[in-house]
Order: structure tokens, then C-alpha cells, then sequence
């Protein structure tokens, strides 16, 4: 674990945070803090605001009541391309890459938004660095031998491990990754299970992820979201033997 795990000072803090489209409530009155350091999955059954959630703390959609703050700041109302600037870097449920780029170009191009976001069209030579930096992060997400790969023709759990990659390209303090391991074989799982508790000894991570039992052994903290609300939050032990979380949630996995 990060020794950032010492600060006192939350990493991020959702505070009476509700969320409404229309007349639905997606999300209602949720308070969470989480510190530096900490591997946390977001949980809850079908439909309990999961998506909500990483929405508004992704900066995808503004909450309807209530605050984010980022490092002590409130970042309610900061524009979505800000987030990266401001250490925090965010994976999709869909993959997000370029598929007609090489796996490398995208890190590339994910390492020049972050020094010349203009100047996209500048010479490649004019980036050896930057060339440098992409592939260490190919080596660092198990993509080195798929440098030269156009992306469209990456296997899905390759796709997702270069997204990670391009989310890594600005070296962020928070990793938010929405269902990581969504429609991944058993294999491929566990390679990105592998590489998130390799991620969360250098940052905070914050997943998204409907899959319990995967995350029971991958987290040191778990946040149960039901009906948009907060139910339970705690370590795996704690959630496991919560008899609210039994009744909702576990009971139907």
C-alpha cells in the first residue's frame, strides 16, 4: 500500500450527493470519503446507481445536490477535460481507444495531450521522450509484444489493458475504473486483476464493478450502493457478514 495511506486528508470526498434524471433518483443524499492509498470498489446489485456514482465523481454529469471534492477542493463543477490535469485519470465500461492506431500510438498520443494538447500533428521524431514513455507503459500493462498492433485487432481484455495505459499516461494520484473486467474471460480477469493491485501500490484506485466475489479479494475497502443510496461500507469481512447486504445483495449473487 501507497504510504500516501498516512495522510489524514481524504482523497476524495462525495458529500450528500443526489442525482436525478427527471423525476428518477438515481442517486440519493450519498456521503463517502476515501484516503490516499486505498484500493475501493464501488458494489451493489442491478440498477443501484453504480454508474451514477462513477459519473459524477468521473465529472461525466454534475450531481443535482450536493459536492466533490478533490485533495480538499471542490471540483462539483470542474470540466470533465480538467480532471486529468488535476491527477485524475478514469477508464470506461466501454473501451475507449483509437482502434485504427497502433497500440503505441495511443499511449503516444494519450502522453501529448498531457505536454501539447495543439500540437497533435507535430513530427514523431519531435517525441522521442514521449516514444519512450509509451513504451514503458505498454511494458507496464503486459502490451509490449502488441507495440505495432493496430488496437481495432487487440484481443477485448488487451483493449482494456491499453486503455489503462492511455488513463496512465498522465500519471495520476486517482485511478477510477469503470467495471474493468466487463465481458473479459476468466483468464483475461485475472490479468487485470493482477495489474490493478499492481496500480494501487502507487496510487488510489476507485473501481466500479457489479461482480462481489471478484472484488472480495481484490479490495481493502467496499462501498455498497442499493437504490441509489448508501447501505454499507467497510472491509471485505465487514461486508461479507453485514446482514443488510446479505438481505439485498448477496442473497442474489
Amino acid at each position: 500500500m501507497s504510504a500516501t495511506k498516512m495522510s489524514t486528508t481524504p482523497i476524495l470526498e462525495v458529500k450528500a450527493v443526489s442525482r436525478y434524471f427527471g423525476k428518477f433518483r438515481a442517486l440519493n443524499n450519498v456521503s463517502v470519503s476515501f484516503q490516499p492509498g486505498e484500493l475501493t470498489a464501488i458494489i451493489g446489485p442491478n440498477g443501484a446507481g453504480k454508474s451514477t456514482f462513477f459519473n459524477v465523481i468521473s465529472g461525466g454529469v454534475p450531481p443535482s445536490e450536493g459536492q466533490v471534492w478533490y485533495e480538499g477542493r471542490d471540483i462539483t463543477r470542474m470540466a470533465p477535460h480538467d480532471f486529468a490535469r488535476n491527477g485524475i485519470a478514469k477508464s470506461f465500461q466501454i473501451t475507449n481507444v483509437f482502434k485504427q492506431l497502433s497500440a503505441h500510438e495511443n499511449v503516444r498520443v494519450a502522453l501529448q495531450m498531457g505536454v501539447a494538447r495543439f500540437e497533435l500533428l507535430r513530427p514523431r521524431d519531435a517525441y522521442g521522450e514521449l516514444i519512450d514513455k509509451a513504451d514503458a507503459l505498454l511494458e507496464r500493462v503486459g502490451l509490449t509484444s502488441s507495440r505495432n498492433k493496430p488496437a481495432g485487432d487487440l484481443a477485448h481484455g488487451q483493449q482494456r489493458s491499453l486503455e489503462v495505459a492511455m488513463a496512465l499516461a498522465c500519471d495520476p494520484k486517482l485511478l477510477l475504473m469503470d467495471e474493468p473486467t466487463a465481458g473479459m474471460s476468466p483468464q483475461e480477469t485475472t490479468v487485470m486483476m493482477d495489474l490493478i493491485r499492481q496500480l494501487a501500490q502507487e496510487r488510489t484506485v476507485i473501481l466500479v464493478e457489479h461482480k462481489m466475489k471478484l472484488v472480495m479479494n481484490l479490495c481493502n475497502r467496499l462501498i455498497v450502493l442499493h437504490h441509489g443510496e448508501l447501505l454499507a461500507e467497510g472491509t471485505p469481512d465487514e461486508i461479507r457478514n453485514n446482514s443488510e447486504v446479505k438481505r439485498v445483495y448477496l442473497g442474489k449473487s
